[in-house]
């Protein structure tokens, strides 16, 4: 009995040591100090909220290029578009 209890003591402590080690991981503390964007783990509703006012604003500017000859428009709409290929 006393070997079973400290088998099972032993696989607690094993899995906590894991759950510390990705908790870590997540909070970019681990990874050669990279950060780990939590919004994507979390299917975070703000950067669907992001994306979805990017695309709007950015078909927009589109419709209306020919109205506005502006190249700080132009400008604008490609950082816009790169900005949301990047949050994908």
């Amino acid at each position: 009995m006393k070997k079973l209890i400290e088998r099972s003591t032993q696989d607690l402590h094993h899995r906590v040591d894991m759950q510390q080690h990705v908790l870590l991981s997540i909070l970019g503390q681990i990874k050669d100090g990279c950060p780990v964007d939590l919004c994507v783990l979390v299917n975070c509703p703000y950067r669907k909220l992001l994306r979805q006012v990017l695309a709007e604003t950015i078909e927009v500017l589109e419709e209306t290029k020919k109205a506005f000859k502006s190249k700080k428009l132009e400008s604008l709409r490609k950082k816009l578009t790169v900005a949301l290929m990047d949050i994908a």
